[in-house]
């Protein structure tokens, strides 16, 4: 380069961001729907189609879109699956509990720092590493409506206010806060009424306009209203008849009612499948017409041959593809992908020479850590074997037994930890030089029921593999699931290893590592000390560790049904809930309910007390709920708040959850909670008017530690 040529790109880098740009659309002071219709109008229909995959980036323009990466319980860039690319080193990344576990926190606070955590290292990967995208397919917004399901890993619980609330929180995590720019977007999973797998590229979830409205899109609607998520993903599946990814839902509701106006993307190969699963057309073109018109504006599979035929036969106009194309670019100035990087201030995470791996740091182990032990549930403890938390004094050689204990399963969704510490490894580390640890894989020649004979105390760790270690669409035992499987069994296998182990010695602690619910009843009805916690968390044996050795005492919380029997469940494919299904309509006794966990302290509840004794429509009610912990030890209560209508005149749920709080208390202590009642979270459905409206009435609020522990009740007027 010549000197006069350096000179003048010397002075033109000199030059302020609004003199170098070319195009109005490059221009971060105009109105952001101004700059999406110039570029539109710079752009080529060969340039738009491209634009449709997940990649809307215009090269001819200088234009740099981003795509998607996993993030269910972490930025995933390796794992079992080789997200980021199979032929590619994995990027290590902060490895959460799986989305069941994070729900099992019923921690708001801490959900939304965990999602924080990972968009930070979602930024860090792309901007300093060139990997991944920042678009994260999270959070899971479906409802594990039937413990069959295979995701049941996937979703945060059963009950819509509680995935919703959960929802919002790691939606406005991976986003930020900023009013001008994302962290990353959060595209939300799957839309709608997709809980089940065999079956999911051609059955049809039906239900009720009621259930539509009240129960299935209400997590959905409050990602988007509420967190903030402009991005989610159509399921494969059909509702009430209709392919999803061409309902009329996708713009009727999401769009025009609900303000969506961001991405909209296919499932992997759903379009596809819209001829060969669903045979819904006669041709690919007019599935791509169709496609484009519901509001599909990203396709993950081979749509190009389809959409221009659609052009070419005059199904799909130009104009039909600007008008879902704007939501892509909507996004992608919300992530700053337009504009330069002054003034974005996520623009600049990773981009240091001296930066470190946040993956490495000790604040992201520590809150790995710090969820990990939050997630844990406690669903038995003996008072009379009083096994939990382990007495140092009295235990000098503990058996440390089964398939999950010397190994951290990943499973399809994961990324690959920095790290992992098994649950062997946690427990050796805390027992220390003063308690023998012995181990065993199985009872092979008799090891295990010999080993738990010589030992104080057994801790036999059981539960599924998360990915079944077989082929995409084979499961090998019956009670596994996971994508495109679902569970043909609740009975737990490893049940009769439990038996012999506890035959061989009864102090015996079971714990349940598993990415859904089992029918542990032999186990319940048995063994003294029950703990079930998730899969994955690269942090598995140091929480579990403290939790058996009494350092963190567990507050974690069921948030599904878990039955007795399979015969408990109404037919798999039966969508409406109020045949039986979860806690809501559940008529029998569950072997554990939605909300149930132990602690190592005991909590009264008091009094239940409200700031106005009736309730109208847009309005709020506080209520407050004073718990004392009378144990001798310090720990978290989770306080539930139910809601039952007392003389609806239409059909109603048993009860309904809408408030909760995590609360620590001081042994001795005594806290008083408010919790908020909105009025919006008890309006139903009006089929005839088609909106939702507040029932006159009377309601019962019900607090306690679980559905089936309510203590407090409190009746007040709806106007």
């Amino acid at each position: 380069m010549g000197k006069f040529a350096l000179y003048i790109l010397l002075a033109l880098m000199a030059l302020p961001a609004e003199a170098q740009q070319k195009y109005p659309f490059q221009n971060p002071k105009l109105d952001i729907e101004k700059r999406i219709d110039n570029l539109l109008s710079l752009m080529t229909l060969d340039e738009k189609i491209a634009a449709l995959s997940t990649n809307p980036s215009v090269p001819r323009l200088g234009v740099k879109g981003t795509g998607h990466v996993e993030g269910l319980h972490g930025l995933a860039l390796g794992g079992p699956a080789k997200w980021g690319g199979k032929d590619k080193e994995p990027v290590p990344t902060t490895t959460f509990p799986q989305a069941y576990g994070l729900g099992e926190m019923w921690d708001v606070d801490m959900l939304q720092k965990v999602a924080n955590a990972e968009a930070i290292e979602t930024r860090y990967a792309l901007q300093h590493y060139n990997r991944g995208a920042l678009v994260v397919r999270a959070p899971n917004a479906d409802l594990a409506r039937d413990p069959r399901w295979g995701r049941t890993e996937e979703s945060y619980g059963e009950d819509a206010f509680f995935n919703g609330t959960l929802t919002v929180a790691f939606v406005k995590g991976l986003q930020g806060n900023n009013p001008t720019y994302w962290q990353t977007a959060a595209l939300m999973k799957h839309f709608l009424a997709n809980s089940n797998e065999d079956g999911r590229t051609y059955t049809s979830s039906d239900f009720d306009e009621r259930l539509w409205r009240e129960y299935y899109s209400v997590p959905f609607r409050m990602g988007i209203t509420e967190g903030g998520s402009r991005a989610y993903m159509a399921a494969y599946n059909k509702v009430n008849g209709i392919p999803a990814m061409v309902h009329p839902m996708l713009k009727d509701i999401t769009v025009k009612e609900w303000g969506q106006n961001g991405i909209i993307c296919t499932d992997g190969g759903a379009f596809g499948l819209l001829l060969s699963d669903h045979k819904y057309y006669a041709d690919k073109y007019l599935g791509a017409a169709a496609a484009v018109k519901a509001g599909i504006n990203q396709f993950l599979d081979d749509y190009a041959d389809g959409v221009y035929g659609a052009v070419a036969n005059g199904y799909l106009k130009e104009k039909d593809i600007d008008d879902v194309l704007r939501g892509d670019y909507r996004i992608m100035i919300k992530l700053g992908m337009l504009d330069p990087a002054e003034g974005n201030p996520y623009a600049a995470i990773g981009t240091a020479k001296d930066a470190v791996d946040p993956w490495l740091s000790d604040a992201h182990k520590k809150l790995a850590l710090e969820a990990t032990e939050k997630s844990v549930v406690l669903l038995k403890n003996d008072p009379a074997k009083n096994l939990l938390p382990i007495d140092r004094t009295k235990v000098k050689r503990i058996a440390v037994i089964g398939p999950r204990a010397d190994e951290v399963l990943l499973d399809w969704y994961s990324g690959t930890p920095p790290y992992t510490i098994t649950p062997l490894a946690g427990i050796k580390a805390k027992a220390g030089e003063t308690i023998e640890i012995t181990y065993a894989l199985s009872n092979t020649d008799g090891k295990a029921a010999k080993l738990a004979k010589e030992a104080d105390l057994v801790i036999v760790l059981v539960g599924n593999h998360p990915w079944c270690n077989a082929g995409w669409a084979d499961c090998p035992v019956p009670s596994n699931g996971k994508e495109a499987v679902d569970r043909q069994s609740i009975t737990l296998e490893h049940e009769d290893l439990i038996k012999v182990v506890y035959q061989a010695n009864p102090n015996t602690v079971a714990v349940l590592i598993s990415s859904f619910p089992y029918a542990i009843n032999w186990t319940q009805q048995n063994v003294p000390a029950i703990v079930h916690m998730a899969q994955n968390s690269q942090e598995t044996g140091t929480a579990l560790a403290n939790v058996l050795f009494g350092d963190y005492n567990p507050a974690g919380r069921l948030t599904q049904t878990w039955v007795s029997d399979i015969t408990d469940l109404p037919p798999f494919l039966d969508y409406n809930i109020r045949n039986g299904r979860t806690y809501m309509y559940f008529k029998g006794k569950p072997l554990y309910a939605f909300g149930y966990g132990l602690s190592y302290t005991t909590f009264v509840y008091k009094s239940l007390d409200i700031d106005k004794p009736s309730l109208s429509k847009n309005g709020n009610l506080t209520v407050n709920v004073t718990v004392t912990n009378t144990g001798s030890r310090d720990g978290e209560e989770v306080v539930q708040l139910y809601v039952k209508h007392l003389n609806s005149a239409i059909e109603r749920p048993v009860k309904e959850l809408k408030a909760f709080k995590r609360v620590a208390l001081k042994a001795g202590e005594t806290k008083t909670i408010a919790l908020t009642l909105r009025a919006k979270d008890l309006e139903y459905w009006n089929t005839k008017t088609q909106k939702f409206e507040l029932e006159q009435g009377t309601i019962e609020l019900q607090a306690g530690g679980a559905s089936d522990a309510i203590i407090l009740k409190k009746n007040i007027n709806i106007n």
